[in-house]
Parts: C-alpha cells; structure tokens; sequence
C-alpha cells in the first residue's frame, strides 16, 4: 500500500486539498514547448515539465525507484515499512536507514523551531479522528524521541513517528536532484500537488501555478504566482475533512489540544529553496490559525500565504518574502 495511501490521510497536499495547481497555468502557455512525463505514487499522480526535446523519459526508472524507496522507508499504512517496524517496537534507539534519520532530525527541528505545532508524534490522535492508521498511546511528545545519524530512539513504547508531513516534501526534493543531476536547468515536478522548479519557461518566463481559491467554488483563482526556483506546499482541510453533528472535523491535528483544527484558515501556503522544509512548516503553520499562525510564520521568518475566511469573502495575508512571487 502507498506510503500517503487516502482513506483519507492526515496529509493530502494542494491538488487535494485544491490550494495550488500547476496544470492551468502551463495550459495557457504553448504546450508545444514543453515535454510532460507523469506517473503515480503515493496514492496520487505526479508530473514533471521539461522544455521540449528534453527526453524526460530516461528519468522515469530513477524517479520511481526514489518514490518506491520513501515508500518502503516512511509509509505509516505499510505493516513492512521502516516507520512502521519503529512504531511496533519497545523503547529504546532502532536502527534505520540515513535517509529515515535525516527525515526525522527535520522533522524534529520544525517541531521544536514551530513550539510543538509540527509534532512528528501526533499519530494516534490522526488516527483517533479518523484519519490515519498509526496506533498508540495516543499522547504526543516530541521530546521523547531522540536521532542518529541510523538511529531513532523512543523514550516509551507507546511512542510513534508519523512523516506524513514532511515525507512527500523529501521525495519531491529528490526528485529535483534527480533532474538536475541529468544536466536539466529548467523543469516542474508536481508531486501529489507539492510542486518544485527550476530555470524558467521555455517561454523565458518564470514557472507560474495558480493558487486556487479553497473554498472550491471552481470559479477563479485566488492568485498566481511565480516558483522562481523555488518549492511550494499547502496544507488544508477542505478536502480532507468530515461533517458530524454540524461540526466540520479536519484532517489537520492541533498538537496542543490534542483536536482537529477548527476556525476561519481554509489554507496556509509556504514558499522555499527546500519542499520537504515548506511541507513541514505548512502543517505547523496550519495548526497553529489564522491568529498564532501569521505570527509564528513571522516568528520564524517563514514565507507564507494565510486564506482566511471572512463574511466578506476571502482575507489574504502574507508574510516574508511571499508577496514577491505573487503575480
């Protein structure tokens, strides 16, 4: 089963969650000029542009054996995965591959560098409300892991590590290497909605996505903007969310309150050099509002686009250097 398998899952990034779209945006610019390699992975599809001639095809066999890997290592619905042997096992440190320690020495320091809001432990709760398959003692505490460089140690046995999201972001930078380690400057990989490019255009313009407005009305988007190359994600709960009782429950955990975030953000995008750090800070950012979200992005100097719901439609509110890459 997929390492991001949606039944739903916690973590289902921008296509699903309809915040940003490469497709429109490359539609309207001469599709002749550029070459389209897609495939599927993670219970979602990706996709990469490269300028026309570029003979993508030859990166297929890399790709997907880097996203089979992320599979095998970080999937929280494999019985057989890495994160899953981890999460079964007592306390104490675990051997695992470097790639798995990497991921999770981010994962922590998101954690600690967001207060908790990004809380790699938060799985039971995920699962408790229905979104998730990591069973547990269901109370989170990133303190109590600790990394190596190929090893993850817990301090209880009830303690388990969900990648779900910051994972998608590492294998999407991964594939980035891959295409610029094939002499490719200029290309966009969408994966599963996070997107990554490099160069420009071949129109000689900068990639250009549109932001769709969350509220998936299917009217117009709520901007455009330029990657630059630069990596973007998403995170919100549109998509990956349920009614009960008149209450909209998402699929976006608040670490501090151990519930589904609730209010007025419907999405919170951040932009960077690095997709599996904006994964992560998307998340944190998410589950922190549309209050204590803005200000923490500040904080922390994170460059964020909030979509705020309001009775006169939709706010937005940027902060650092993301108003630049608006269109």
């Amino acid at each position: 089963m997929s390492a991001f398998q949606i039944r739903p899952s916690r973590r289902t990034l921008l296509v699903m969650t309809g915040s940003l779209l490469a497709a429109p945006a490359i539609a309207r610019s001469q599709t002749r000029a550029v070459e389209v390699m897609e495939g599927r992975a993670f219970a979602t599809g990706w996709r990469l542009t490269l300028p026309a001639g570029g003979r993508g095809e030859v990166l297929r066999a890399p790709i997907e054996a880097l996203l089979a890997e992320v599979d095998r290592q970080m999937s929280p619905w494999r019985a057989d995965s890495v994160v899953s042997r981890f999460n079964a096992a007592g306390a104490g440190e675990h051997a695992v591959p470097a790639e798995t320690a990497a991921v999770t020495a981010a994962a922590l320091r998101i954690a600690r560098d967001s207060g908790g809001r990004f809380d790699p432990t938060v799985g039971p709760l995920v699962a408790r409300w229905g979104f998730g398959p990591i069973e547990g003692d269901g109370v989170p505490d990133w303190h109590g892991l600790a990394v190596g460089e190929t090893d993850i140690g817990k301090s209880r046995p009830g303690l388990t590590l969900d990648l779900c999201g910051i994972a998608k972001g590492r294998a999407l930078d991964g594939m980035a290497e891959i295409v610029r380690g094939a002499g490719h400057d200029d290309f966009l990989i969408d994966l599963g909605g996070e997107l990554a490019a490099g160069g420009r255009h071949p129109s000689g313009r900068d990639w250009q996505v549109a932001v769709e407005d969350p509220r998936g009305d299917g009217l117009e988007p709520a901007g455009m903007l330029r990657l630059g190359g630069m990596a973007v994600a998403t995170s919100g709960g549109r998509a990956q969310s349920y009614s009960l009782d008149g209450r909209s429950y998402s699929h976006i955990i608040d670490p501090a309150t151990g519930e589904p975030v609730a209010g007025a953000l419907a999405s919170v995008s951040v932009i960077g050099q690095a997709a599996m750090w904006a994964d992560g800070w998307a998340t944190a950012l998410a589950a922190a509002g549309p209050v204590e979200g803005p200000a923490l992005a500040r904080r922390a100097g994170i460059s964020a686009l909030f979509l705020i719901r309001e009775d006169a439609g939709l706010r937005h509110e940027a902060t650092g250097t993301f108003d630049r890459h608006l269109i």
